[in-house]
């Protein structure tokens, strides 16, 4: 084997761990918080359940605030994906609001932890709230929309205030629907759905097609 093979060997070495190490003690995070709460873990709380060695932890992390931002910058990330696949595949408009919402909803059940602690950490969410990803999230949603209204899916209304309505919808909804599924996870999946046919009522109840009584 040459020199050049040799590291590339090393090199995809070393990024597998990278991976595997920074996976680990999110995994680990996320079961502290579950069980212990955020505030009542700590650092060694965290480092004791990665099997890591404590200096490791700081290759990757500074602090719980850190972890936290990770946590929740890596779902808003994938969920960002999914929501823009969806509205993009949609081809009506109770279409485009369900699956859009039934994609947050279910991101949201199956990972309640994040939004709850999105709701016990308002600082650091107002702080996460002018971070590029969320920048990201309201800038797709805006795209999708006026792609929806140019092709006739979704009338053409105020699209500012439109999104706006459909972020905070998707947002006051999802903190209740977590703290349902944290007290009931059997019933994620049904609250989820109930929680996506809820918004998308209450849009095409709103949405009219007729021009509004003067």
């Amino acid at each position: 084997m040459d020199m050049l093979e040799t590291k590339k060997e090393a090199t995809g070495k070393r990024e597998y761990n990278r991976i595997r190490n920074r996976k680990a003690i999110l995994d680990a995070a996320r079961e502290c918080f579950r069980h212990r709460g955020y505030d009542n873990s700590t650092i060694r709380d965290i480092v004791r359940r990665t099997g890591l060695a404590a200096g490791t932890f700081y290759n990757y992390f500074s602090s719980k605030q850190d972890i936290f931002a990770a946590l929740l910058t890596d779902f808003l990330g994938q969920l960002n994906h999914n929501l823009t696949e969806s509205r993009q595949a949609a081809n009506s408009a109770e279409d485009f609001i369900y699956s859009a919402y039934l994609a947050l909803f279910r991101a949201t059940a199956s990972d309640p932890l994040v939004y709850e602690l999105a709701h016990r950490n308002d600082r650091a969410i107002r702080e996460l709230f002018g971070s590029d990803i969320l920048g990201l999230t309201m800038l797709s949603l805006e795209e999708d929309v006026k792609g929806a209204i140019d092709h006739g899916l979704l009338p053409d209304l105020d699209q500012e205030y439109l999104c706006a309505a459909f972020f905070g919808v998707g947002y006051e909804l999802s903190l209740r629907l977590a703290r349902r599924a944290h007290r009931h996870p059997d019933k994620a999946e049904a609250e989820a759905r109930n929680a996506t046919r809820f918004a998308t009522d209450l849009f095409l109840g709103g949405l009219r097609l007729d021009p509004p009584l003067p």
